[in-house]
């Protein structure tokens, strides 16, 4: 049986189940609790069914704005308080979502860069590692402008070359050593064009972003939209006293 009174967060997953179950790790990880019972109770809907972002978005694939809003609607009749979106390219179709729905979306992208701007002081110019859906939306542009950062991207044969076959190889599985160095070297042309730190701004980047982290400081929005959600939901709650520990 649910408890109704705490809130619960929705996750409306899938894009792609690997950056799914990544999200909820790192939401753990950073949700400030001294016992399990002092977690934030979750519901996920995560459909690897969902149409591809990018090919929607570039005109060569169906919408997923049917899928979105099936499944924001589970999770609003379980009783969530807000969704979070694991998919920095499904927030394209974020305001439709809200609007069919009136559920509360959290903000990854803007999120994603206000840690930037925490994580490197005097932040002006902000690479940002993408699909190309994302970039064709100018999501990180439109949200850096009301920031007042300037959003720097790959040129077009590095997001060929290396990011989007980076992010296929996450999806595919298999040894991360090739796609993580194609990040790192995506990471030194954003150097280059005078980028300050960067974003992993795909769900599959943080998992092979280890070397790009070498290059400019790196942030990773997978942990931006884990710690709004912390800050939105998560509040102390008073010691669970047991006579058995849970294993």
């Amino acid at each position: 049986m649910r408890h109704a009174a705490r809130p619960t967060l929705g996750i409306l997953g899938g894009m792609g189940p690997l950056a799914t179950a990544d999200f909820y790790r790192r939401l753990v990880q950073r949700t400030p609790a001294g016992s399990d019972q002092a977690h934030l109770p979750v519901l996920m809907w995560a459909d690897p069914a969902v149409p591809d972002r990018t090919a929607a978005l570039l005109g060569e694939g169906p919408s997923p704005v049917p899928a979105l809003v099936e499944g924001a609607r589970w999770l609003q009749r379980a009783g969530v308080s807000c969704i979070a979106v694991p998919c920095n390219t499904a927030h394209a179709y974020v305001e439709q979502l809200s609007r069919a729905t009136g559920v509360e979306v959290l903000d990854m992208i803007r999120a994603a860069l206000e840690a930037a701007a925490r994580r490197a002081p005097g932040l002006e110019r902000v690479g940002v590692l993408a699909t190309r859906g994302t970039r064709l939306t100018g999501l990180y542009e439109r949200a850096g402008a009301g920031l007042g950062l300037a959003v720097v991207q790959v040129p077009d044969p590095v997001q060929k070359e290396y990011v989007d076959a980076a992010i296929r190889a996450v999806k595919r599985g298999g040894d991360p050593a090739g796609p993580e160095q194609w990040i790192a070297e995506a990471a030194g042309t954003l150097k280059e064009q005078g980028a300050q730190a960067v974003v992993a701004a795909c769900t599959e980047i943080p998992l092979i972003s280890g070397a790009a982290s070498r290059v400019l400081p790196l942030v990773d929005s997978t942990d931006a939209l884990a710690e709004a959600a912390v800050a939105r939901l998560w509040k102390p709650t008073a010691p669970v006293r047991t006579g058995v520990r849970s294993g």
